[in-house]
């Protein structure tokens, strides 16, 4: 295995784990988060020279469409490929101080496989996937209150009444889900008006048990 110190082998015992796996991705997304002021004060940029800062962006850009998100081949001569440089040449730039894997450690991967990582590209899609996961609850909070609210509507046709009664449109709701209900058509709203009739008599008759 290889590090990015002069590329030199390491233990494999040592490796800290990757701790985003292959079902992490970010498809949608066709950018990427940049700390400009960072960069620009950077050792990196400001002690590197044209051609690694320019290999070293390249090789950022091309971790975020790996697997998994955010990591590299450890095999110098696949980056070299992937950068479209010669191999050799691209082994003595990272034996410079501020190479194009400045940073880059290797670690180990789900499934044994080892890769390199970068802290700041980890960084930056942690909170890329924090902010994904955080879009897609707050999309289907939005989607679950427009269905309870065509559920309510629908249900003040048959009695309005029940159509006020918040426990009832949200028992209905989450019954027609577990049902597999896909178009809530007039037989499937009357079906769960009464599977709910159904559920208070049952509930009643066991509140009126358990006083005995």
């Amino acid at each position: 295995m290889l590090g990015t110190v002069g590329l030199q082998p390491v233990a494999t015992d040592d490796l800290p784990e990757y701790p985003l796996g292959i079902e992490d991705r970010l498809d949608s997304h066709y950018f990427m988060a940049w700390e400009r002021r960072r960069w620009l004060n950077s050792d990196m940029r400001l002690k590197g020279t044209p051609e690694c800062r320019a290999l070293y962006f390249d090789l950022i850009n091309i971790a975020y469409d790996q697997a998994p998100v955010g990591t590299l081949p450890q095999d110098p001569d696949t980056l070299a490929k992937l950068l479209m440089v010669d191999a050799g040449h691209f082994r003595s730039l990272c034996k410079l101080d501020y190479g194009p894997l400045h940073k880059w450690t290797p670690c180990l991967c789900e499934g044994g496989e080892v890769r390199l990582m970068h802290p700041m590209v980890l960084r930056s899609l942690t909170e890329a996937l924090s902010r994904k996961e955080d879009n897609r609850a707050k999309h289907e909070a939005a989607n679950a209150a427009k269905r309870l609210q065509r559920l309510r509507m629908t249900v003040a046709g048959y009695h309005a009444e029940l159509a006020k009664n918040d426990a009832a449109i949200r028992w209905m709701d989450e019954w027609l889900v577990q049902e597999g209900c896909e178009y809530r058509n007039a037989s499937w709203i009357e079906r769960a008006m009464r599977s709910w009739s159904t559920h208070m008599i049952d509930l009643g008759q066991a509140r009126s048990g358990s006083v005995r």
